[in-house]
């Protein structure tokens, strides 16, 4: 074996030396003709360090282009450091954009909850903040996360139980409306005229999926508070219509020398339409306002000799004739229960009292059923008013 491996390489270096012999070389420079020998060491020498240079700038090659591709990340696998903290990056800004959306949720959730509290209290007690319950709310975001429903998770049990309220206050709101539009109606004024609820809605039809509880949910309470809102509405609208009806006494006793309709002219002692109703008094007697609204007219006229005559809106006016003294002006804003003259005899009248008047849409009306309900109506208005002073009844 050892005498075969000796001959193999004796092959080899007779090989190499027949390889690297000793070559001439001719050069011709254009003028003489010059010959030059290379040794066959010389050539083995200078194959050598040839192919060191070779070896060494493709090594530096090689090196530079895995450089290139680490720093690509073309070569990061699952499992190394590079993919590691591309991961837990991805994961952070995640967990960011999750905590972001999350609060744009509970912000919105939460004065959607402000606004459906504000609301059945207007429904339950008749104070209403009206600013917060028709405050128009940005639409809520769709995107969902584990971190959303986990902040969002209170917010929809409060939500739950104002739904559970919604209905029951929804009903209270009914029967407050029809028992405050039953009184108006036998002061002969129809509720519905002055009752025009118009809720603009609109918008691209977008169905939820059933499979979502919480948008089902969500689904429902917007039901049952839209119609919450349009009982509510209805009812604010009547109630400040309420404001404008003439709802307490003009004066601190109220008995009647003379009521509203057909009777017997005191001068001449025919029959003659009276238009109101005459409550005497003592000259000087403090006469009150019967409802808020706007004077229109403060002086002498006619028959009722000095008459102030206010208009409450919504078609409804109130005079109070014969008055020894004015003290309200033209076009003046007066409260309910505000002092506007004082009792006397002036004008066509026989003696000291007052001749008071309720006119709707300019149609004399009887004022007895505005003073005998004055006691539910003054209620509703001290509610929405917040209460004002006035002669006692």
């Amino acid at each position: 074996m050892a005498k075969a491996s000796t001959i193999n390489n004796a092959n080899l270096q007779e090989r190499f030396r027949a390889f690297f012999t000793t070559r001439d070389f001719i050069f011709h420079d254009g003028r003489d003709l010059r010959r030059f020998s290379v040794a066959g060491r010389t050539q083995a020498l200078l194959a050598g360090i040839a192919t060191v240079t070779v070896l060494f700038s493709g090594y530096g090659v090689a090196q530079a282009m895995v450089g290139a591709i680490a720093i690509s990340g073309v070569t990061a696998t699952p499992g190394s450091p590079e993919a590691q903290v591309a991961k837990m990056r991805a994961e952070v800004a995640k967990m960011q954009a999750d905590v972001a959306d999350a609060k744009e949720a509970a912000k919105l959730q939460a004065a959607k909850v402000e606004q459906r509290q504000a609301l059945l209290n207007a429904v339950v007690s008749g104070k209403a903040d009206r600013a917060a319950i028709e405050a128009q709310l940005p639409d809520a975001t769709a995107k969902t996360s584990a971190v959303t429903d986990e902040v969002l998770a209170p917010l929809r049990q409060i939500e739950a139980r104002q739904v559970a309220l919604a209905g029951k206050a929804r009903v209270a709101g009914e029967a407050r409306y029809q028992q405050t539009a039953d009184h108006l109606r036998r002061l002969g004024l129809r509720p519905e005229r002055f009752v025009k609820v118009n809720v603009a809605m609109g918008g691209p039809y977008e169905p939820i999926d059933e499979n979502d509880n919480n948008d089902s949910a969500s689904a429902s309470a917007d039901a049952q508070f839209r119609a919450l809102f349009l009982t509510w509405k209805k009812l604010d609208m009547l109630e400040q219509t309420v404001i404008s009806v003439p709802s307490m006494q003009p004066v601190d006793k109220v008995t009647f020398t003379s009521s509203f309709g057909v009777r017997s002219d005191p001068f001449r002692g025919t029959a003659a339409m009276h238009a109101g109703v005459d409550i005497p008094g003592t000259i000087g007697t403090p006469i009150y306002a019967t409802a808020d609204g706007v004077v229109s007219h403060a002086g002498r006229q006619g028959g009722y000799g000095n008459l102030v005559e206010i208009n409450h809106g919504r078609g409804l006016e109130t005079r109070y004739g014969h008055l020894s003294k004015i003290l309200v002006a033209d076009n003046t804003r007066v409260k309910r229960g505000q002092i506007i003259g004082l009792m006397g005899s002036t004008g066509r009248s026989t003696g000291s009292h007052l001749h008071y008047e309720v006119r709707v849409d300019g149609r004399a009306v009887n004022p007895i059923p505005f003073l005998q309900t004055g006691e539910y109506l003054a209620g509703i208005q001290d509610r929405a008013q917040g209460g004002v002073g006035g002669p006692a009844k």
